[in-house]
């Protein structure tokens, strides 16, 4: 196992303020180096090599889909055969109404190892989507999962 890498307390504090929002402005870095106490190519060079070691992937905008009119989401729980999952899971990735796709482990009596998040306007086009997947990968062992309640929906904070 790797040993978790360690990072000095200016690092932390740049590495907390790009978790949140970015400023707005046309020089965010500046404005992030400023309020962390360190200078903007400090800020640069620290998220630049994290980003050349595959630490961090990307920089950009998140959507928050609720204000965006896409007010219904469904998980979808699949049972795919272990010899079909590379090419499902593909499949699955691929569409613009999943966010998420993950293969996971079943156990007991959940059949399921295929999880998918897909997005629609209204539960109704939720539930074609679904249908439409359904037709398309030939997958037909599935389960919906709406969500009851959210008590909790963020961004992992490490900072």
């Amino acid at each position: 196992m790797s040993k978790a890498k360690e990072f000095t307390e200016s690092q932390k504090r740049v590495l907390a303020l790009v978790q949140g929002d970015l400023p707005d402005g046309p020089e965010p870095f500046a404005e992030i180096a400023k309020q962390a106490g360190v200078s903007q190519e400090e800020v640069l060079e620290l998220l630049s090599g994290m980003k050349e070691r595959g630490e961090i992937r990307r920089f950009g905008a998140t959507l928050r889909h609720q204000k965006a009119g896409y007010g219904s989401n469904a998980m979808v729980a699949w049972y795919v055969d272990d010899e079909d999952m590379a090419r499902i899971g593909a499949f699955m990735a691929a569409r613009p109404e999943i966010s998420h796709c993950y293969h996971r482990v079943n156990c007991m009596d959940w059949p399921y190892n295929l999880y998918t998040m897909v997005h629609a306007k209204t539960p109704e086009e939720c539930m074609e989507t679904v249908a439409e997947l359904v037709r398309l990968s030939g997958v037909e062992e599935f389960d919906v999962l709406r969500s009851r309640k959210e008590f909790k929906k963020t961004s992992m904070r490490y900072f």
